[in-house]
């Protein structure tokens, strides 16, 4: 595994940002997501799943709490599809307004155990050891706790007059490309649409457990991902694999020539993969390597 030293930077600013805005955006989204929203407060954030009505997996987001808005962190390319979805559930009574932010915006995640030390000299030392989510403005700068991935980290949000980069680099952070974010999120298990979260997939089968609340009410898929828990319908997880061989996201796994799951990401000798509940979890041995638990993956209630 990719060790983390230091603090490194990443520039995810190709993700989209949409502003939900206007009196009834908290229950608006909660209506509209697998993590409760309706009782947070400005400050506060939190991981969601946007799914289907059947709970097929749409887009991880983070959600950030302002005092008169949310802003929703989505994943590359999702932006339109994601704001199409959303609109199609305001009525017109709602008071819900949605705005595309992601030109005039710029995101970057800090990672490594040195990203402290970071946000102190930031002026956010309020920020460390604070539970995932809770986020400030400092000097025009949104600073939130949570790197994106399993690394503990901080993800920094403002609009494009200020040079992250470069302020972030006089701090001693060191950036890093997108081949080696993409290398430390399948070592960690961070599923990506288009790849391990597709029409294919739910929520609970791709180890996102910690993005649902089991408390609230209805919800779009809600009826499906609770008939799912209620009757341990999950017939398929996403793990980690050791592979022992090269192979190609799309490549059947097997044991004793017999099907138990599919390759979804390939790093090097890492990859993941969906493999079926009855085969088994962590320490099967399988015909591409072994299966392995991944820090950022959930397969338990976390509220």
């Amino acid at each position: 595994m990719t060790q983390v030293e230091g603090a490194v930077f990443y520039d995810r600013s190709s993700w989209g940002r949409i502003q939900v805005s206007d009196a009834d955006r908290l229950n608006f989204l909660h209506n509209q997501s697998t993590n409760t929203f309706n009782l947070r407060k400005p400050g506060e954030g939190c991981d969601t799943v946007f799914v289907t009505s059947t709970a097929r997996t749409i887009d991880l987001a983070t959600a950030y709490i302002l005092e008169d808005s949310v802003i929703l962190l989505v994943s590359p390319g999702l932006t339109e599809k994601l704001m199409k979805f959303l609109d199609r559930y305001i009525f017109f009574a709602d008071k819900v307004k949605l705005a595309d932010i992601t030109a005039e915006t710029q995101t970057v995640s800090v990672l490594g155990s040195k990203s402290h030390d970071i946000v102190k000299e930031l002026g956010a030392a309020e920020l460390i050891a604070q539970p995932y989510g809770t986020h400030c403005l400092v000097d025009g700068i949104r600073i939130a706790v949570g790197s994106g991935l399993a690394t503990e980290g901080y993800t920094l949000i403002s609009d494009r007059s200020i040079d992250l980069n470069a302020k972030l680099k006089e701090l001693g952070a060191t950036e890093i490309d997108d081949q080696t974010w993409n290398q430390l999120r399948v070592e960690q298990g961070r599923p990506m649409p288009g790849e391990e979260l597709t029409d294919d997939y739910n929520p609970l089968e791709a180890g996102l457990w910690h993005t649902i609340s089991w408390n609230k009410g209805c919800y779009i898929g809600q009826e499906t991902i609770a008939r799912l828990d209620a009757y341990n319908g999950v017939k398929q997880n996403l793990w980690g694999i050791k592979l022992n061989q090269v192979v190609e996201p799309g490549t059947v796994v097997t044991i004793a020539d017999e099907k138990v799951g599919k390759i979804t990401s390939v790093v090097d000798a890492i990859g993941l993969a969906y493999i079926r509940t009855k085969a088994g979890g962590a320490g099967l041995q399988t015909d591409l390597g072994e299966i392995v638990a991944l820090p950022y993956l959930t397969r338990e209630k976390q509220n």
